[in-house]
């Protein structure tokens, strides 16, 4: 499928099972591998404290929070589910960021995405780089990836650095080129269909009628009088 969407999220903690929720939610258009710039980004108050060990990861306090809209409110979670649509979901240790996303739905009665719409990308990962450390920071240095911006852990940064580790995971360097190529024959098959009207105002003749009486002359001379182009209409 051409459309397809990165997504990561911040929680309260690892499990929603034991009360951790939701508190940021990213996610990022991609078509042919490629961003489209359409992106979806929120911060949701969890109802609860913020753990401290949770804020020194993601940077975000429960002061911060209150107040902002929760899960259930329409500018979440419809919002969210009109912009996913039914596209695959890629994340980094899909699992996890499924798990929290489906509590939450299942939480207000709606239904949950299932698990055959998420593609993990640390399992293609593992496929790649057998035996070797394949987290997203890890895999950003392997491929070269600028961590610049990336001060700490955050749901929206880390979706642009996920949809740059995925295209790399996919054939990198190779697949922008094969796409460049593909983009490069639609645009000439677009241009080959263009239908040209008449010129309003016909060319003017490119040769003077004296050059064109010295050229009917050479044809009789040196072609025994035979005009060659006069087989072709010219």
């Amino acid at each position: 499928m051409a459309r397809e969407i990165v997504l990561d999220t911040e929680t309260t903690g690892f499990d929603p099972r034991t009360g951790d929720r939701l508190v940021e939610l990213a996610a990022l258009e991609i078509e042919h591998f490629v961003p489209t710039g359409r992106s979806f980004h929120i911060y949701i108050d969890p109802c609860r404290d913020m753990p401290a060990e949770a804020e020194k990861v993601h940077g975000l306090s429960a002061a911060f929070l209150r107040g902002k809209p929760r899960f259930e409110h329409p500018e979440v979670v419809d919002a969210f589910l009109e912009f996913i649509g039914d596209a695959p979901i890629i994340a980094h240790n899909a699992a996890f960021d499924r798990g929290f996303v489906n509590w939450e739905l299942a939480n207000i009665r709606r239904e949950e995405i299932p698990e055959h719409r998420w593609i993990d990308t640390l399992a293609l990962a593992k496929q790649r780089f057998p035996g070797m450390h394949n987290s997203l920071d890890a895999l950003c240095k392997r491929f070269k990836i600028s961590l610049s911006e990336r001060e700490k852990h955050g749901a929206l940064i880390d979706a642009k650095l996920l949809a740059a580790v995925y295209l790399e995971l996919k054939g990198g360097r190779e697949r922008r080129l094969e796409l460049t190529s593909a983009v490069m024959v639609n645009a000439v098959s677009v241009a080959s269909r263009v239908e040209y009207g008449v010129r309003p105002r016909p060319l003017a003749p490119r040769s003077t009628d004296e050059e064109r009486a010295r050229h009917a002359a050479f044809i009789r001379d040196k072609v025994k009088g035979e005009d060659l182009w006069s087989r072709f209409g010219l």
